[in-house]
């Protein structure tokens, strides 16, 4: 395992080296390139749940259960994927 690490940090000497980067804003750019990616997975999945509810927040949510305008049993997952997805959103 450590001759892994070992060329895994060789290639990004290379990498930073061709690039004309220090080791450490490459590895700060690649994490917040990776990071922005993310994020915009997490507001892709959120929009899906909130477009297929006619929802803007997860209090939105909650209200159609409070008006039974949806079902629990047909809904609930949605509910706990979009809670969690906002949780992460917010990290």
């Amino acid at each position: 395992m450590t001759s892994i690490l070992s060329l895994s940090n060789e290639k990004i000497k290379v990498i930073a080296k061709e690039l004309g980067l220090s080791e450490d804003e490459l590895m700060k750019q690649s994490l917040v390139t990776f990071l922005e990616r993310k994020l915009k997975e997490i507001k892709a999945e959120i929009y899906k749940i909130m477009n297929k509810y006619m929802i803007s927040s997860i209090e939105d949510f909650e209200r159609l259960y409070e008006k039974v305008k949806i079902e629990e049993k047909d809904s609930f997952e949605d509910f706990k994927r979009l809670d969690h997805l906002e949780f992460k959103k917010k990290r």
